[in-house]
């Protein structure tokens, strides 16, 4: 919810696709509905010509900007990062973007700032051209859960670490089937082994002097 009204408008998510959020964020129907809002440029048809279709559950998230020059041109010449692996891209990427998000504060005495440019400890060089994009209250959640500015970073930080590994859980899942797989054969391997050679193991050998 956090991730929908305030990073959209500005960063593209262009790796995650409406069929990846069913059962994460929205029911099957909801998403239908949400990417049929969306226009898309398909094609080529029977004519070789381009078109515009309504979105479906197979197309990525759409992009704000056409290209990236037109996001420089809107974001006075910085490109907004995609954010689809963002977390991944960051040393302690978790960390960093919730200290990233809710770090903005007044330069300290002596730190000139550029014009458009804002005071982030976090950020390498201290400024930044990203304005601060949590305000308390930014958002009405609907559980009633307050709208800080904390509590809206750690929900957009864990949607993007979910974003940046959709398949972890289904993974972590298939990992346990595995190892059971392979505990079970590596106990029914050592019996059969035992079985086998138990005849060979508890034979004596005797000589006979003639």
């Amino acid at each position: 919810q956090v991730y929908r009204q305030v990073c959209p408008p500005c960063h593209s998510l262009e790796r995650i696709h409406y069929r990846e959020l069913v059962g994460v964020t929205h029911t099957t129907e909801e998403l239908i509905e949400m990417s049929s809002e969306v226009d898309f440029v398909d094609g080529p048809n029977d004519e070789g010509e381009m078109f515009e279709r309504p979105g479906k559950l197979t197309d990525p998230l759409p992009s704000p900007y056409s290209n990236e020059e037109a996001g420089r041109a809107a974001n006075g010449g910085a490109l907004p990062p995609d954010l689809s692996l963002m977390v991944k891209a960051r040393h302690a990427g978790q960390d960093y973007l919730f200290s990233l998000l809710t770090g903005y504060c007044d330069a300290p005495a002596g730190k000139p700032m550029m014009p458009g440019l804002y005071y982030n400890p976090y950020f390498p060089g201290g400024a930044i051209a990203m304005p601060p994009p949590l305000n308390d209250g930014g958002v009405d959640y609907e559980d009633g859960t307050p709208a800080t500015i904390s509590q809206q970073a750690k929900d957009v930080v864990q949607f993007l670490n979910w974003a940046s590994e959709p398949e972890a859980d289904e993974r972590k899942k298939s990992a346990a089937q595995y190892m059971l797989v392979i505990g079970f054969t590596a106990v029914m391997t050592g019996y059969y082994k035992r079985f086998k050679w138990s005849p060979y193991k508890t034979r004596s050998i005797t000589y006979v002097n003639k």
